[in-house]
């Protein structure tokens, strides 16, 4: 198994505020990787301090062995990581087709077919490809946001809580989506229905207070019952 991202005791301050206190993960490539934690543990800053959103102020973040930690975001993108924010970010006034286009680093024949692929796991989006982001349904939005960040080569994935707010039918279907992109990229998921996260993560990274405080096969924390107590509340 080869290490595609590597953090190293990663801190952060936002403010005054120091969130992450001691972040240390390996992601392996190939695999859906789940931050587990309750709220406000510091999952959401892991992913934004990976893009360079909310920059260390001490560790290292290395991306096949190459220090990112100092990049800028674009960089970053560029290097080949997509990032799926909570909030989906989706453009309100632009359609479905513009949203995809404005995120596309480049419209050469590669990206353009897998433009196709995209529209084959999310149909609906071919469906609206018209209509304006603002008026897609909840599930459609985080479908559009998903896609936009696979239209590109990137080689990894970073997904913030993709089920949030969405009714169990559209969950279904993301959790489907998820499994099929993990054919060819890797995923770095944030997600608080464990249901959803035990059904498709290979390893899991729990985060609570800050810090890194469990690592392992997702198989085996299934039968962990005290851990799922202790750190995510739940038996």
């Amino acid at each position: 198994m080869t290490t595609l991202l590597q953090l190293k005791d990663v801190h952060t301050h936002i403010g005054q505020y120091h969130i992450l206190q001691g972040i240390n993960i390996n992601i392996v490539e190939n695999e859906v990787n789940v931050l587990l934690g309750r709220n406000g543990a510091g999952k959401t800053t892991t992913l934004k301090t990976i893009m360079g959103l909310t920059p260390s102020s001490k560790g290292s973040i290395h991306l096949h062995g190459q220090d990112i930690t100092k990049r800028m975001t674009y960089e970053i993108a560029n290097m080949g990581i997509g990032y799926v924010p909570e909030d989906q970010g989706v453009f309100s006034d632009l359609t479905v087709e513009e949203n995809l286009r404005v995120a596309m680093r480049k419209e050469d024949e590669t990206t353009l077919k897998k433009q196709d692929y995209v529209l084959d796991l999310f149909p609906d989006l071919k469906t609206f490809w018209k209509k304006a982001g603002g008026k897609l349904s909840g599930g459609q939005k985080q479908m559009l946001a998903m896609a936009r960040a696979f239209v590109n080569d990137s080689e990894m994935l970073l997904i913030d809580e993709p089920s949030k707010g969405l009714a169990p039918i559209v969950v279904e279907k993301v959790m489907e989506a998820i499994n099929e992109m993990k054919k060819t990229t890797t995923i770095v998921l944030v997600e608080q229905n464990f249901l959803m996260a035990s059904r498709i993560g290979d390893n899991f990274t729990i985060i609570d207070d800050g810090e890194t405080v469990h690592h392992g096969a997702m198989s085996v924390l299934i039968d962990d019952h005290e851990l799922k107590q202790k750190y995510l509340g739940i038996g």
